[in-house]
C-alpha cells in the first residue's frame, strides 16, 4: 500500500502539486500593521508552546515554590510523601495565584487589545515584556541585578524599562534560589532540633540499634500538623510576593 501511494504521488500532474499549501506570508496593511498567514500564526504558536514551560519556570513565581515545597518535604523526613505530582500540582497552582494581579494585566493591556484588532501585536508583545520587567525587577536583588549587568558591561539603569531581559532573566534567577534556600534553611531549624533530641534521648537509653529518623518522623509530622504547617508555609510564600499582606 505505501509504494502504491507513493506511485500516485509521482503520477500526479505538476499543477496539483503547485495546489498545495500556500506559502508562509506576511502582508503590510494600509495602517502600517503586519498580518501573518495562517500557517506564520501556527508556526509562531507551536514555538511558544515549546518555550511555554521555560518562561513558567524562569519568569514566574514557580521557582521559589518548587525548591520551598522540596526542601520542606526533606526536612520532614517522608521520602516520597506528597509524591512529585502533587508538589508541582501545588506550586504551580500557587504560582497562579501569586501570579493572577500579573496575569490580569497581561490580558488587559496586551492579550485583549490583539483580540480585538486595536492593537498590533509587535506593541502587544512590548506592553507584555513590560509588565513581566516589573514584576521581574520587583523581585531581584540590586546585588545580582548589578552582577549580570557588569558582566555584560551595562549599567546602570535609569529604569526598570532599561533593563535588558538577557540580564534580568538570571538575575531574577539567582535571587528567587538565594530567596528559596534561605526559607529552607529556616523551614529545616525545628526539624533538625527534634532529630537532635531523638537522637540524644536513644543513644543516652543505649538504644543504638534503633534509627533516630524512624522515632522522630511521628514528632516531625505531630509539629508539623499542630501548627498547620502547610497553611504556613503557603501563606509565607504569597506573602513574599505581596499578597495578603
Amino acid at each position: 500500500m505505501m509504494r502504491l501511494a507513493v506511485f500516485a504521488l509521482i503520477l500526479l500532474p505538476v499543477p496539483v502539486w503547485a495546489q498545495g499549501v500556500p506559502a508562509l506570508t506576511m502582508t503590510q496593511s494600509d495602517g502600517g500593521g503586519t498580518s501573518w498567514s495562517l500557517s506564520l500564526q501556527i508556526l509562531a504558536l507551536m514555538t511558544a508552546l515549546t518555550i511555554l514551560p521555560s518562561l513558567l519556570l524562569g519568569m514566574t513565581a514557580f521557582t521559589r515554590i518548587i525548591i520551598v515545597l522540596s526542601i520542606l518535604r526533606q526536612a520532614l523526613g517522608t521520602q516520597q510523601t506528597p509524591p512529585n505530582q502533587v508538589l508541582i500540582a501545588l506550586a504551580l497552582f500557587l504560582t497562579f495565584f501569586v501570579m493572577q494581579p500579573v496575569f490580569v494585566q497581561l490580558h488587559d493591556q496586551a492579550l485583549a487589545p490583539v483580540l480585538d484588532g486595536t492593537m498590533p501585536q509587535s506593541e502587544a508583545l512590548a506592553a507584555a515584556a513590560e509588565i513581566m520587567k516589573l514584576f521581574m525587577v520587583a523581585h531581584t536583588r540590586n546585588t545580582d541585578l548589578m552582577m549580570f549587568a557588569e558582566m555584560a558591561g551595562l549599567g546602570p539603569f535609569a529604569s526598570p524599562q532599561d533593563v535588558p531581559f538577557h540580564v534580568l532573566l538570571p538575575a531574577f534567577l539567582t535571587s528567587e534560589l538565594k530567596t528559596a534556600f534561605q526559607i529552607g534553611f529556616l523551614l529545616f531549624l525545628p526539624f533538625l532540633v527534634i532529630d537532635i533530641v531523638i537522637a540524644s534521648i536513644l543513644m543516652a537509653l543505649g538504644m543504638m540499634m534503633v534509627s533516630p529518623v524512624m522515632v522522630a518522623l511521628p514528632f516531625k509530622l505531630l509539629l508539623f500538623v499542630l501548627v498547620d504547617g502547610w497553611a504556613l508555609t503557603v501563606g509565607s510564600l504569597a506573602a513574599g510576593y505581596g499578597l495578603g499582606g
